[in-house]
């Protein structure tokens, strides 16, 4: 059984090929046809979003709703947006990218989308441990079709957020591995219902023009974890 994240890597090829179509169909649909399309992808984010968050049981509600606050005050103290947005002037002014002015809007809903969903968790810890990759092709399949409509809206932002994805994605394969009892079913269902409250953060963002600082709000998917586990742990000693 290969320990390389395989499936990964595929779902890296049909997110490329995606984001290289979304891109050839930017340049010819009018800017009726993009808004259209945004507002569409928006609301099957909302359902995405709303569909995964439903799925917590209720005894895990209470540390949930702490992993997002305490999550948020972390993003705020490290500046999460802020070193986003200087990512992305670096990249605008190596790749002469000045001319996409959804850089960070793109590359944040490509990255929660592609990184935060119960089959990028379940599919890499699957391939870890069993070696069974169907879930992830599953995933690369709806990545590649979601990357076109995506990248003919926000353009190359969708395309970076494959290297992330590789970190995230890949590491998740590479850590279960080395580490099959860390992610249990309540693991599984905390990281499902945050990565469901930021896409529904998304989908608001974008419809609506809230002013939501969704990336602040990313480290929240770590503090889940974290909390999840700590709640486990002193279950089992009392």
């Amino acid at each position: 059984m290969s320990k390389l994240p395989v499936g990964t890597f595929i779902n890296m090829g049909t997110i490329l090929v995606g984001s290289l179509i979304g891109l050839m169909i930017k340049q010819v649909f009018p800017e009726s046809i993009s808004t259209i399309t945004e507002q569409a992808v928006a609301l099957g984010i909302l359902i995405i979003g709303i569909q995964m968050s439903l799925k917590l049981p209720d005894e895990l509600l209470a540390i949930f709703i702490f992993s997002l606050i305490i999550g948020g005050i972390f993003g705020e103290f490290l500046g999460v947006k802020d070193l986003l947005d200087s990512w992305e002037l670096w990249i605008k002014n190596n790749f002469s990218l000045r001319n996409h002015p959804r850089f960070p809007e793109g590359f944040i809903t490509a990255f929660i989308l592609f990184c935060a969903s119960p089959m990028t968790i379940v599919g890499a810890i699957e391939e870890g441990i069993n070696g069974k990759r169907e879930l992830l092709l599953i995933k690369a399949l709806l990545d590649g079709v979601t990357a076109v409509a995506l990248a003919s809206i926000y353009g190359l932002s969708v395309l970076v957020a494959i290297f992330p994805m590789l970190l995230i994605q890949g590491g998740f394969t590479l850590l279960s591995v080395k580490s099959k009892g860390l992610f249990t079913k309540n693991v599984l269902a905390q990281i499902s219902a945050v990565g469901g409250v930021l896409l529904i953060a998304l989908s608001l963002k974008i419809l609506l023009k809230a002013d939501i600082a969704v990336a602040n709000l990313l480290p929240a998917l770590v503090v889940v974890v974290l909390l999840t586990g700590g709640f486990t742990k002193l279950k089992w000693k009392f």
